[in-house]
């Protein structure tokens, strides 16, 4: 009896801890919160690590990854997969066997708050496999630099050079790559660094060869306001929460983690931040350039005195190489003709994204927008066991699609 007791306490304080009140429309619910039990249980052993001094909270996350997730470089019949450096960045290769002489090529930059992940965890080597091989592609995975041990710009210039690299001549000769069917993509904080590098490479007149498309999937472009519609529906949907976006741009702008309680405040985008001129602010009015069904209730966050001096202090906040979508219409009309963007309803970022592809229409691009009504932060790598769902499976095919028709 008495051990009956103890394993009925234990179960229900395990119930307790995975359970969470979840939107109606968010896809298979349950499996979503034993996944965000799970990443919530790694940052909590990361923030008792980091507050005795052992290692920084995500250092450990990162070890835990490595061991359990990070797989070697396994060929099959249909694709051979190596490690190399691309432009001195580790990069995992899939190259298909057979097919077409000429192949199409993606360079992708895996998500994780530029602090976490890797391109060559199991989630990420199954989708490099699989657009491989239903693509005849050759997909070059880069592993960037990560924080907190390299900041803002240590991570773009990685990309920069892993994609300098992807489009040079000796890269496509050595793998045979048409040099009319190149993209760059990436999902989250790869997303970010994959619309970074369209904008910096669409103005290099010295390039031979161009991305004829950009990918982004779910990506994160801007840090001055986290009160969009987005952000105030989803700051407690899983797996991505208000407060842990805010650290991850600290972390990755090199900032004072401080700083947090002032950007969940909106305080650092105050009207008297002498740093932020109109035309910053006009290229992230969600009131503008949101449809009235994503707008929703919601209303703007917009002080009108702040902390005087945070823009100044992180100057980075406002440079576009860490927040793409403050770039100029004409920078954003240089970009490759062709654009994916996906996101999820039940996401922190979903707005991000729905402003990037208005404002890339604007400036004369194709855009396709891939909207997920049931999806969740992080979905698409979760399209396989043991945390499979039915949007990530989703998701992934129609980006792949995407993909086949586009490049």
């Amino acid at each position: 009896m008495k051990l009956r007791w103890i394993g009925s306490v234990l179960l229900s304080a395990v119930a307790y801890y995975v359970y969470l009140p979840l939107p109606s429309g968010v896809s298979e619910p349950w499996k979503l919160m034993l996944l965000d039990a799970l990443f919530r249980s790694c940052m909590h052993v990361g923030d008792v690590a980091h507050a005795l001094g052992v290692c920084h909270r995500v250092s450990l996350i990162n070890q835990v990854v490595s061991w359990v997730e990070v797989i070697g470089p396994r060929s099959c019949p249909a694709v051979d997969v190596s490690d190399i450096l691309l432009g001195g960045v580790p990069t995992r290769v899939f190259r298909p066997i057979g097919g077409q002489k000429l192949k199409r090529g993606v360079v992708y930059f895996h998500g994780g708050g530029w602090a976490l992940a890797s391109g060559r965890m199991r989630s990420y080597d199954l989708l490099s496999r699989k657009m491989a091989e239903d693509l005849d592609a050759v997909i070059m995975s880069v592993d960037y630099r990560l924080a907190p041990e390299v900041v803002f710009p240590g991570q773009y210039e990685d990309a920069m050079a892993a994609s300098r690299a992807f489009l040079s001549a000796g890269v496509r000769e050595r793998y045979g790559l048409d040099p009319q069917r190149l993209c760059v993509s990436g999902d989250s904080a790869g997303g970010n660094l994959a619309a970074a590098v369209a904008q910096e490479l669409a103005l290099d007149s010295s390039l031979e060869v161009r991305f004829k498309a950009q990918a982004l999937v779910y990506p994160v472009l801007q840090a001055l306001d986290f009160h969009t519609a987005s952000y105030q529906q989803n700051h407690d949907v899983p797996i991505l929460y208000r407060p842990v976006m805010a650290r991850f741009w600290l972390q990755y702008l090199g900032a004072d983690p401080a700083l947090e309680p002032l950007l969940l405040a909106n305080n650092h985008s105050s009207l008297d931040q002498a740093g932020l001129p109109a035309a910053h602010r006009s290229k992230l009015d969600w009131t503008a350039l949101l449809p009235a069904g994503r707008r929703k209730h919601y209303r703007p966050v917009v002080r009108a005195t702040g902390s005087p001096g945070v823009v100044d202090a992180v100057p980075a906040l406002t440079d576009v190489r860490a927040a793409p979508l403050l770039a100029e219409r004409g920078v954003l009309a240089r970009t490759p003709r062709r654009a994916y963007v996906m996101t999820c309803e039940f996401d922190v970022l979903r707005d991000d994204g729905l402003m990037y592809a208005r404002r890339l229409r604007d400036a004369g691009v194709e855009v396709t927008g891939d909207h997920y009504e049931d999806g969740f932060h992080g979905c698409m790598v979760f399209a396989y066991p043991p945390v499979s769902s039915s949007v990530g499976r989703r998701s992934m095919d129609n980006y792949i699609r995407w993909l086949d028709q586009n490049l």
